[in-house]
């Protein structure tokens, strides 16, 4: 499905929610600015991924940290060592888990 142009931005913040509730909250945002789930990978107006949570790992239905796309998405990989995140590390944490 096609996909208009649009920004990527990669945040690293503190915060004292744990991993689920920040996805929550990132979710929230999501559909405080309008983002409708209507189709998988379909186009979309606003994407809030949880890629990292420090270097902990998260093995839930419907949460898994490090985001289990990360080693996938060169653009990621780069945001995180230019915000001093150990890419190193997350990748091979994806790669043993699958």
């Amino acid at each position: 499905m096609p996909q208009g142009a649009y920004l990527n931005q990669m945040l690293k913040i503190e915060t004292a929610l744990g991993p689920w509730s920040l996805l929550a909250a990132l979710l929230a945002v999501e559909r405080a600015e309008g983002r409708v789930r209507a189709v998988r990978w379909g186009p979309r107006t606003l994407d809030c991924d949880l890629v990292l949570y420090g270097r902990e790992t998260v093995r839930l239905p419907d949460l898994v940290v490090p985001h289990p796309e990360l080693p996938n998405r060169e653009f990621w990989i780069r945001e995180l060592m230019g915000i001093g995140m150990d890419s190193e590390w997350a990748v091979r944490s994806v790669k043993s888990a699958g």
